[in-house]
């Protein structure tokens, strides 16, 4: 029973091991522009829409906001989300020093340029 307990332990241990040494694929922002892309097919709109709008919901929900200040503030009535994923992808295609940066940091860094808070 003890033999049985470490090698259970030792398969687990390596399988630890294992999953620690996996990388995980972090979407960039050129794979994010050729996906966002006009015109598109519904699968890449849908997964578009998905990604960025759950980058935005996610800032909006993690942020404290008696610790942080916000740095994205859109006006309502919002624009069109077609409007401002078009502008991401202009502003993504002129500066192509962020092609390889990850899409989620890019995209709060274009929101914030486009989005940005008044001084209050």
């Amino acid at each position: 029973m003890k033999k049985v307990l470490v090698v259970l332990a030792a398969l687990a241990a390596f399988s630890g091991l294992a999953q620690a040494q996996e990388t995980i694929k972090v979407l960039s922002t050129q794979e994010l522009v050729n996906v966002c892309k006009f015109p598109a097919s519904p699968e890449s709109r849908s997964f578009c829409i998905g990604f960025t709008t759950a980058v935005y919901e996610t800032y909006l929900a993690t942020r404290h906001p008696q610790r942080a200040k916000p740095f994205i503030c859109v006006n309502q009535p919002a624009p069109a989300r077609d409007d401002v994923i078009s502008d991401f992808v202009k502003f993504a295609q002129s500066n192509q020093q962020v092609a390889d940066k990850p899409a989620a940091g890019v995209f709060l860094g274009f929101m914030a340029g486009r989005f940005p808070c008044g001084k209050k």
